[in-house]
């Protein structure tokens, strides 16, 4: 779970503009950051199967989102993905 704060300093790293705070964008790194909790959260707890599914479930939103960037926005997509680390 993030914290007010963290998701405010996500937001505003990956915003376009003040008032961005759900461009795809904006969607992916949030996601990034609550896949890395996670994951660390079943390295600790491996048979915790209800988180798993979230897992799964964000990291295929996470997906969907950076298969439309890159349709839409090719140079926004590398960026991000620069950005966060993520393979492509």
């Amino acid at each position: 779970m993030l914290t007010k704060r963290v998701k405010a300093r996500i937001i505003g790293e990956h915003q376009d503009h003040d008032k961005d705070t759900g461009s795809a964008t904006v969607q992916v790194a949030v996601l990034s950051r609550q896949i890395d909790d996670l994951a660390t959260h079943l390295k600790k707890h491996p048979k915790d199967n209800h988180s798993r599914r979230g897992l799964l479930k964000m990291v295929s939103q996470r997906r969907k989102l950076l298969a439309y960037l890159k349709r839409r926005e090719l140079s926004t997509y590398e960026k991000v993905i620069k950005k966060l680390g993520l393979k492509k």
